[in-house]
């Protein structure tokens, strides 16, 4: 069972769907003693920095699923927003992430022939060996919505990059905790393959 993590921060619904179409279970849920009892976890989220760590603080989740992932190792999927969330901060804002990755959320830098916020499919290049990536047998394209990217300051964490004017880390792989900045749920066949390997590396790790 995968607990989805519902703060109000995005459309959680979309994450669960893809999910049972891969042949998962889950559950959308704030609950903490649900989540205790999910094998694996997806932090999700779509909007600013600042608010998400609010909300998550609001929920008392913040300090508890900084707990589940560095204590007692439950695997973990940041989202767009939630891998952002992390980090240890963002540029965007002023409260400290979860720093669960060491690293940094960037803006883009935006000029005339630069569109902010990104939007669009891009190919996503794998960095090292990735639960997330391993099984694909071609580079797969992800579809992106983020002003903002994750900078890793330990380059052994990142598992894969992507370019728009310049090369960000779209994705982080450290032990049990994992992130990508594009949405696997709007990316049909390529998000599909990147659930099961989550979906497979949970089932292994637990």
């Amino acid at each position: 069972m995968i607990a989805i993590i519902d703060y109000d921060m995005g459309n959680l619904g979309s994450i669960k769907n893809m999910i049972k179409k891969v042949g998962g279970d889950s559950i959308i849920t704030n609950n903490r003693e649900i989540i205790d009892e999910a094998d694996g976890i997806i932090l999700p989220g779509v909007g600013s920095f600042d608010a998400g760590v609010e909300n998550l603080k609001k929920y008392e989740l913040f300090d508890y699923i900084k707990d589940s992932a560095i204590h007692k190792k439950k695997p973990i999927l940041g989202i767009c927003l939630g891998m952002q969330l992390m980090t240890l901060s963002s540029a965007e804002g002023k409260t400290e992430g979860l720093g669960l990755v060491d690293g940094l959320a960037k803006k883009f830098s935006g000029d005339e022939n630069l569109k902010i916020p990104y939007m669009g499919w891009n190919f996503v290049e794998k960095q090292k060996n990735s639960v997330l990536f391993d099984t694909f047998e071609e580079t797969p394209k992800f579809y992106f919505v983020h002003s903002y990217y994750v900078q890793c300051v330990n380059r052994g964490d990142v598992a894969a990059t992507s370019n728009y004017s310049m090369k960000f880390d779209s994705a982080f792989e450290k032990g049990n905790i994992l992130g990508v900045q594009f949405h696997p749920e709007k990316s049909h066949r390529y998000g599909m393959t990147l659930m099961k390997g989550f979906l497979k590396f949970v089932d292994t790790y637990v």
